[in-house]
């Protein structure tokens, strides 16, 4: 306990945080580490490391790591983390336990958009902490509706999913696609009560979810293997692929779900002539074409919604729009919550009381922090600046392509969501330049094989972003000279 609030101490604003660590656990780790042979060679290693780079990752015999090593042992291992432990955040930074600082391009993947603990979100949850945190889906609570009806006020004056009706909030992104897949076998099952029309496609390089129908809705052997079999009557198709709409959509499907910017896949952008022969030929087979906008959505690119965004405009025509929409991440900017927006035309009509439900989906705590960040979020000088934003992101790029243009082959994403594609020779080097960002001071992620991803918050400044830039570069340098 002493040791993490010398730790804690060390942080900018002197936060306190406290949790009830034992001191006596972080001795006796400390002494486990000191006894052990591999320890020394390690720590001489790191001295080494720490020698020539600004933010190395702590050290086998570090605060961190004892606390690391103490606790993992409780903790499922669904994710494989880097060493350093993160406790407190700031706009577009964060800090490890070692007082290491971080520019941060993730904002938690996506999440984050106004930034690590926003002060204005932070009032509203200190507020309504002391005012109703959970009342449950029996009673109505001021900010389920309140939440609902700005999701659909600005959605619709965006000029984005123009039959934008009802809204279903759950948790998390998951669950807002687990919610899409039933309201689209719901409405296969009206339309046709024998239930032939229940199939629904999703596409390669999407991700949807963990869930079994989100994930069902995911087509990776890596995600979907160990778990198999997946729930029967999915059907995946080639993502920006026109020609085989035809023979993959037919009378049988209720429902297709698709990004229209995939984010874990790779940062790969639909073309509008994709969308828009998604939109007729659901049209023509009576199917519900859900929006998956969990990651490109929310002003991220520029736009209220991607689907929204002018370049997903065709040359001639209206542009795509969906029978549902369905939002997470940034929604909440770090508070879990989810939304589920359908048509008032095609959807809403055929979901009766009982068909759904949540525990703490539209708690109010949640609900009310949801409200004053979407507000945020579709200010248009928000919005203005995302672009600008993009177009200094996009030029360093172009800069670091030609300085690199053996290891970097494509720039894609729209707003900021963008990501740096590697050459097939140097995919498999994507992490070393992962963790030479890191080892830097930089957060950056992978999407797909061999694409490097940036979300940053919309809050960003042009200047972090040239120094982001300017250590990327280095970090692409220590990495590309070892191939």
């Amino acid at each position: 306990m002493a040791a993490l609030r010398v730790a804690a101490r060390r942080l900018p604003g002197h936060s306190r945080l406290s949790p009830s660590f034992p001191s006596s656990l972080v001795s006796v780790s400390q002494r486990r580490f000191a006894a052990t042979a591999n320890v020394a060679q390690d720590v001489k290693q790191q001295v080494q490391k720490e020698s020539t780079l600004p933010n190395p990752d702590p050290a086998p015999d570090s605060l961190t790591a004892s606390f690391i090593n103490e606790r993992t042992p409780f903790m499922v291992p669904t994710y494989v983390r880097p060493a350093p432990m993160m406790m407190k955040g700031q706009g577009c930074y964060l800090w490890d336990m070692e007082n290491r600082r971080y520019l941060d391009f993730t904002s938690g993947i996506a999440v984050n958009s106004l930034g690590h603990c926003d002060p204005e979100v932070a009032q509203i949850v200190a507020e309504q902490a002391e005012t109703l945190v959970h009342a449950s889906n029996l009673y109505h609570n001021p900010w389920t509706g309140a939440l609902s009806q700005i999701l659909i006020n600005l959605t619709r004056e965006s000029g984005a999913m123009r039959d934008a009706s009802q809204v279903f909030i759950c948790n998390s992104g998951t669950e807002a696609n687990e919610a899409a897949i039933k309201f689209a076998r719901k409405v296969g099952r009206s339309i046709d009560p024998s239930g032939a029309k229940h199939e629904l496609v999703s596409f390669h390089n999407s991700f949807h979810g963990r869930t079994m129908g989100a994930l069902s809705a995911t087509p990776n052997p890596k995600y979907q293997t160990p778990f198999a079999p997946m729930i029967p009557g999915f059907k995946y198709g080639n993502y920006n692929d026109v020609e085989q709409l035809q023979t993959l959509i037919t009378e049988n499907t209720c429902g297709v779900i698709v990004e229209p910017i995939q984010g874990e896949g790779g940062v790969n952008v639909a073309k509008p002539e994709f969308l828009v022969a998604l939109r007729k030929r659901c049209d023509e087979v009576g199917a519900v074409l859900v929006f998956d906008e969990i990651q490109c959505g929310l002003s991220r690119t520029g736009s209220f919604w991607a689907h929204g965004h002018p370049s997903l405009a065709p040359a001639s025509g209206e542009a795509a729009h969906p029978d549902i929409l369905t939002t997470a991440k940034a929604l909440g900017n770090g508070i879990p919550i989810g939304a589920t927006i359908v048509s008032g035309k095609t959807v809403a009509s055929h979901i009766k009381t009982g068909d759904h439900g949540t525990t703490f989906g539209g708690n109010p705590l949640a609900c009310r922090a949801a409200y004053h960040i979407v507000a945020r979020l579709a200010d248009s000088e928000l919005q203005r600046g995302v672009e600008e934003k993009s177009a200094v992101f996009t030029s360093g790029f172009q800069a670091l392509r030609e300085k690199f243009p053996h290891a970097i082959s494509e720039v894609r994403g729209r707003g900021l969501i963008l990501g740096l594609q590697l050459s097939p020779e140097y995919t498999a080097k994507a992490a070393d330049i992962i963790t030479a960002a890191r080892e830097r001071g930089l957060l950056i992620i992978t999407a797909g094989e061999g694409c490097i991803r940036f979300v940053p918050p919309l809050t960003i400044t042009e200047e972090q972003i040239q120094t982001g830039l300017n250590i990327l570069e280095q970090a692409m340098a220590s990495v590309v000279s070892e191939v």
